[in-house]
């Protein structure tokens, strides 16, 4: 007997037990970081006479050099992380969505000026052209949002123009434009309702970049500021104390690389789920 899509993904991701992990450490890190104001410890009190104390039953992940619970800070740093994620995913998103469908539609010039645009983007490190945009902006929260989801468009409008050069073929869709629909209308109901599967693929997977940009950044003293906290500022931090205390950089390195994986891999199992299924 014949399953359905919905059953045949339940049934995938039962026995999938890597995604059930990457599952249950995102529903942790995002309880976690939502519950973070439970924490007897202020995320910014400064208490030099506790400093780098190393993990321990009070401190579960030690003390940074000031004295402040490092578990506390991993806690808040997690909510800046994931809101810097998810956030710039939704703008990239809708840039994306917006260049692409508009450049695949409408195609000849249009369609050509908006290509070379993005060419001429796709041809600059990411790292390179985000840094050097972030330094004409004061250095914030908002800031690393806005800078990283208007640079991680660039695929996601390749992806759309693709969908919509081959669905504006389509007999319904050109059935549409006849019967006198406006071109907005026909963009949004036959080309991105469509195309949502894959623009929900894309923006899973664009939420674990943005996180990778926003730590780089911070990483590298451009994205959060002190006293905010991120996974990434964390490690910027902990470059000065990692002879001594390593705990200091381990804590936040992990909890990006086990947030990225986590969601890559849940992109990866809608991916499957979302792509035709092939005749037994």
């Amino acid at each position: 007997m014949g399953h359905t899509r919905g059953e045949r993904f339940w049934r995938q991701l039962k026995r999938d037990k890597l995604t059930l992990v990457a599952c249950a450490f995102l529903v942790l890190v995002i309880a976690a970081s939502m519950l973070a104001f439970l924490s007897p410890y202020n995320p910014t009190d400064i208490n030099l006479a506790k400093k780098l104390l190393p993990p321990c039953r009070e401190h579960l992940f030690g003390t940074d050099e000031y004295g402040r619970d490092y578990f506390t800070r991993a806690l808040y740093g997690g909510r800046v992380s994931l809101s810097v994620g998810v956030l710039a995913m939704l703008l990239s998103t809708c840039i994306g969505i917006t260049v692409g469908a508009v450049s695949g539609y409408f195609g000849g010039v249009v369609d050509t000026m908006l290509m070379r645009m993005l060419d001429v983007l796709l041809s600059i490190p990411w790292l390179i052209l985000v840094t050097v945009f972030s330094l004409f902006l004061s250095q914030g929260f908002m800031t690393v949002i806005v800078v990283i989801g208007c640079f991680s468009w660039l695929q996601m409008a390749r992806i759309i123009r693709g969908e919509a050069l081959t669905l504006k073929e389509r007999e319904y869709l050109l059935y549409a434009s006849s019967c006198g629909q406006s071109h907005l209308h026909i963009i949004l109901k036959h080309i991105l309702l469509p195309a949502m599967p894959t623009i929900i693929v894309s923006s899973t997977l664009n939420i674990s970049s943005a996180i990778m940009m926003e730590s780089t950044l911070s990483f590298l003293g451009l994205g959060v500021q002190q006293p905010m906290a991120s996974w990434g500022s964390m490690l910027n931090g902990a470059q000065n104390n990692i002879g001594i205390a390593s705990y200091l950089s381990v804590f936040p390195g992990l909890l990006i690389v086990g947030t990225v994986y986590s969601f890559n891999r849940i992109g990866e199992v809608i991916r499957s789920f979302v792509e035709p299924i092939s005749a037994d």
